[in-house]
């Protein structure tokens, strides 16, 4: 186990992830499209990324606020 209670791959592929989501959004990529949102096809609002093998996180992009919030971490199954 590690801190926050997730095991250390999971917190590291989700700080991964959340960076590789700040420098695409610093080159000025529109990361509201990424992942899967609320309505197919549309950007903006908390957006879905994959984790690992079967894992998710939420995160929600608030490009004005040059913020990129994960709200939410589902570890893969064999982590739970």
């Amino acid at each position: 186990m590690s801190r926050r209670g997730l095991p250390e791959r999971v917190v590291a592929e989700v700080e991964r992830l959340a960076g590789q989501l700040v420098d695409l959004a610093e080159m000025g990529i529109d990361v509201t499209a990424i992942g899967d949102g609320p309505r197919p096809g549309v950007t903006g609002g908390v957006r879905r990324l994959p984790v690992l093998e079967d894992g998710f996180m939420l995160v929600l992009p608030l490009p004005r606020l040059r913020l990129v919030a994960v709200t939410y971490i589902c570890p893969p199954f064999a982590d739970l």
